[in-house]
């Protein structure tokens, strides 16, 4: 039986990818710190979900990662083979207002994570990265081969440190690892602080929605179960090392892949389709572009594709209702 460690386990991806691979018969740990970013009780019911799924084969940590001591106190007795390093402190605009809960979450907890995969000889570390760091990228869609040393937030620039660091461990200690850059994604259980549940939370109360950059925006949106699919798919793959050294550096086991739905929509038309699921319309202000934004996301998944075989099948106007459905749902909205 494959056991996993999760971190951000509570969260939005972290849950659902635990679920899926407890539905599958493998084990689990997850640690999250549980922090009041967003709502405590929303990550409380994720967990108790996954409980109700996982049982014995689910086992919960609340710890803050970004915390070595308590780290490997938390974990000196568990087994694990494998890490799946979701946690962070997420979020573009609220790295402007609180900038070191980033380098503390981000940049340290992202180190203390490769410590223990060093430490632990785990099989593979599969890490969460964004699509952020391309920032203000004008080549569409955005590539991994794309340079990516001008980012627009902070958050951007700890996700591009966290690349550079596993960049670093792979070549020092072999340390198979998979980046991955994940556009936009949203579906059940997804998070308060994205567009897609303030919109449908606030058109719901009849109350009027910020629509930044006057409407003029465009995002790869990538639906949960999409996104879930593409990080099995690199877990279960680790990349080789042929442990040679060639010309210009060692043929190191680390690869960075772009997870989206590889389709940029335009901002207006996914409201479009959240008021046709909550059956009334939004009322629209039209804002200036906020900082460390940016207008269009759209990547370009042929590096996943061609290794993985990864192929994307939900489109915003199946996603979106799903999600209005699951927010109704939760919410005991009729």
């Amino acid at each position: 039986m494959t056991e996993h460690l999760i971190t951000g386990a509570a969260g939005f991806i972290g849950m659902t990818l635990a679920l899926q691979l407890l539905e599958r018969g493998d084990r689990v740990i997850g640690i999250d710190s549980l922090n009041d970013y967003y709502s405590v009780q929303l990550k409380k019911d994720r967990l108790a979900r996954l409980q109700d799924i996982g049982g014995d084969r689910f086992t919960f940590i609340q710890i803050d990662f970004s915390d070595m001591a308590e780290l490997d106190k938390s974990l000196k007795h568990l087994q694990f083979d494998r890490i799946i390093h979701l946690g962070a402190q997420a979020g573009v605009r609220y790295s402007i207002e609180n900038p070191h809960a980033y380098v503390q979450s981000n940049l340290v907890g992202h180190l203390n994570m490769l410590e223990v995969a060093r430490h632990r000889g785990v099989s593979h570390f599969v890490y969460a990265s964004s699509s952020s760091v391309y920032g203000g990228n004008t080549q569409l869609p955005f590539s991994v081969s794309d340079r990516v040393d001008h980012p627009l937030s902070l958050y951007a620039a700890t996700k591009k440190a966290d690349e550079l660091m596993s960049e670093t461990y792979a070549h020092l200690y072999r340390l198979p690892q998979t980046g991955l850059r994940f556009f936009t994604v949203y579906g059940p259980w997804g998070r308060p602080d994205m567009a897609m549940w303030i919109f449908t939370r606030k058109i719901l109360a009849g109350e009027p929605i910020e629509v930044f950059n006057h409407g003029n925006m465009r995002r790869d949106f990538t639906y949960i179960d999409d996104i879930v699919s593409g990080i099995i798919a690199c877990l279960d793959n680790p990349p080789p090392d042929d442990g040679l050294v060639k010309a210009g550096g060692s043929q190191k086991p680390h690869r960075l892949y772009n997870i989206g739905n590889h389709r940029s929509e335009e901002l207006m038309r996914l409201i479009d389709i959240i008021e046709q699921s909550c059956g009334q319309k939004a009322d629209r202000q039209f804002l200036p572009m906020q900082p460390g934004d940016v207008p269009e996301t759209f990547a370009d998944i042929d590096a996943i594709q061609s290794d993985l075989g990864y192929a994307p099948t939900t489109s915003i106007d199946v996603g979106v209702p799903k999600f209005v459905d699951w927010y109704k749902s939760y919410h005991g909205i009729g």
